[in-house]
């Protein structure tokens, strides 16, 4: 195995586990002590991970966010799938918020039922739905985030409060047994209200989000009725999500049984 492969897969061991040590490296890959610490420099000089005493952990706090484009372009069929599935749970009539995540927007995109009122401060979602006929769509005001495309601020939030939904579907882009997290505290603000004003709560996350903590903490995990990702959380996360009482849903591609 090539080191660069070697150091993805390494990745994805503290991502699922939190950590890393020397000796699990050593074991997982074949390789020696001075390989494995080497390694570990690498991903640190990289700022994937800090160096620990005998080992690696994952970074505390996340600090890269892609804009919308580069966002809605990754991982685009496991997004969809997770959409396909949360759009399955949408009932004729239901009235919906919708955060302005882009594996929302894939949700939004594979509405298929009518008689809807969506609420959302998503400027992508509100274009998409109000070309649909039987469904009428609110868009929040307030301020646009010119680079991630979502809206906030105190009049957002002033608009959110006359609001209450059946089903809010979301994004995240980090969750972890202490909740979910977002790297912007405005629109954390957003999201937290619409959590607040929703009969049922549906989350949207791939695998890439486990193990993420961004900046701002929006809610913890009592918060959540249903997760949808694409693959089963480790089991750390997991047991949290299901001490919890959280229904967790596994979004299967197009061609997969």
């Amino acid at each position: 195995m090539y080191q660069e492969e070697r150091l993805i897969a390494i990745l994805e061991h503290i991502r699922q586990h939190q950590r890393i040590s020397v000796e699990d490296i050593c074991e997982l890959f074949q390789v020696s002590r001075d390989t494995a610490r080497r390694d570990i420099v690498k991903l640190e000089e990289q700022g994937q991970i800090l160096r620990t005493r005998g080992g690696a952990i994952w970074r505390g706090l996340n600090k890269d966010v892609s804009g919308y484009g580069d966002r809605l372009q990754e991982e685009p069929a496991v997004k969809r799938a997770i959409g396909r599935l949360a759009a399955s749970l949408v009932q004729t009539g239901d009235y919906l918020f919708m955060d302005a995540s882009t594996t929302v927007m894939n949700a939004a995109e594979e509405l298929r039922t009518d008689g809807h009122v969506i609420v959302t401060n998503s400027i992508d979602i509100a274009g998409l739905l109000s070309q649909r006929p039987g469904i009428t769509v609110h868009l929040l005001g307030g301020v646009v985030h010119p680079r991630h495309r979502f809206i906030f601020g105190a009049r957002t939030l002033e608009m959110l409060r006359d609001y209450q939904a059946d089903k809010l579907i979301i994004g995240t882009s980090g969750i972890t047994p202490d909740g979910l997290t977002n790297p912007f505290e405005e629109e954390g603000y957003v999201m937290k209200e619409m959590m607040r004003r929703s009969d049922q709560v549906i989350v949207l996350a791939d695998h890439t989000k486990f193990g993420l903590r961004q900046f701002y903490r929006v809610n913890g995990l009592e918060s959540i009725d249903i997760l949808i990702t694409d693959r089963e959380p480790e089991d750390g996360m997991k047991e949290a999500l299901l001490r919890h009482d959280i229904n967790i849903m596994i979004a299967k591609g197009e061609n997969e049984p």
